[in-house]
């Protein structure tokens, strides 16, 4: 009677296991994604207007072999994006968690993980082939995203590595700063700048994405995302999203952006600048105060202050080096943690003296 409870326990478990993993399946197949994680591009050429890091990698998938990489620029432009494509072409979705390590900003990066984690990793040899058929590559990659936040002694215990284990490793360094990365590391890579995207090129990505998606959009809600998110496609995305679910179905207008951006009007501006045009310091303190209580930021403030400055005609060259002088002098002064409402007074002063020399 045991044995018989026994099998017909056994033949019943794996049918509940059955049906709970379909359902985990339904809920997996449903479950939302960022649009950021889900147009990430797949393979090395969806990458978009990275002409010269496309051409070395497509030659690497090819056959040749890969140099250390040093990816720089901006971010949003998609250093991140294009290493981790490269690889999963490199090695296909199974060897891709054994052959690649992947060390971010958020992970411990300091001289110990140097010397335990990261040599260790490089010092496996590498062994076997894709299911696939398709040849694999004789090395490993390490991708160090971030690279700029590692600490000096860290990066300088990092040559040696980099050196020893060139047979079986290969380093991608990822950074936006350049110059924070030492030089021996530098002069041991092959350093490709990544470009903020042409608004053309980001313009057709955000396109295709509506699309995709079924938004409907107005054509100066895109120029204006375009415009704010100042080629960096991830935020272009981001933005995009939120406006999307902001709206719930209706139409993508340039006031919806510029509310999602947190970027002040042209129309404030305009004021401001009015105020200060106008000599009345009464006119200028109530436009401040006004714009500092509806919630902008000061720093958001001055970046759009400095290119008004820059283009208008009527300031000539001397006045307009006084007040970016300030503009610098303010911005510093933020960062250190002044307040915003006297600051953006000390600011506009300077420009309405600056406009009565004129």
């Amino acid at each position: 009677m045991q044995a018989f409870l026994k099998g017909t326990g056994t033949s019943t478990k794996p049918q509940k296991d059955k049906a709970t993993a379909g359902a985990s399946g339904e809920n997996k197949k449903q479950k939302p994604i960022p649009w950021v994680e889900k147009y990430r591009p797949k393979c090395v050429d969806e990458v978009a207007f990275q002409e010269e890091v496309v051409t070395v990698l497509k030659r690497s998938l090819e056959g040749a072999d890969l140099p250390n990489l040093l990816f720089y620029g901006p971010p949003g432009t998609g250093k991140t994006s294009t290493i981790l494509a490269a690889s999963r072409e490199l090695y296909g979705p199974e060897l891709f968690r054994q052959r690649v390590l992947e060390l971010n900003a958020s992970d411990e990066r300091g001289i110990q993980v140097v010397r335990n984690k990261i040599k260790t990793f490089a010092q496996l040899t590498v062994a076997g082939s894709r299911s696939d058929g398709k040849p694999c590559p004789p090395f490993k990659i390490i991708i160090l995203d971030e690279a700029d936040s590692m600490t000096n002694p860290a990066q300088a215990a990092l040559r040696r590595t980099m050196e020893k284990e060139s047979k079986t490793t290969r380093f991608c360094l990822i950074c936006n700063y350049v110059s924070r990365i030492i030089e021996p590391l530098t002069s041991r890579c092959s350093k490709f700048r990544f470009k903020p995207l042409a608004d053309e090129i980001q313009e057709n990505r955000v396109l295709g994405i509506c699309e995709k998606e079924d938004v409907k959009y107005t054509k100066e809600g895109i120029t204006a995302l375009v415009k704010v998110s100042e080629g960096d496609l991830r935020k272009a995305i981001t933005y995009l999203q939120s406006a999307a679910r902001l709206t719930g179905g209706k139409e993508i207008t340039e006031q919806v952006i510029t509310e999602i951006a947190g970027v002040v009007s042209n129309e404030m501006t305009d004021s401001l600048i009015e105020a200060c045009y106008s000599s009345s310091f009464e006119k200028l303190e109530v436009v401040v105060s006004n714009m500092i209580n509806e919630g902008f930021a000061a720093t958001q403030i001055i970046n759009q202050l400095h290119d008004t400055v820059i283009e208008r005609e009527d300031l000539n060259d001397k006045q307009k080096s006084a007040i970016t002088e300030k503009l610098a002098e303010v911005d510093k002064c933020l960062m250190d943690g002044a307040d915003e409402y006297l600051q953006m007074i000390g600011l506009c002063s300077v420009i309405m003296q600056q406009v009565t020399q004129n």
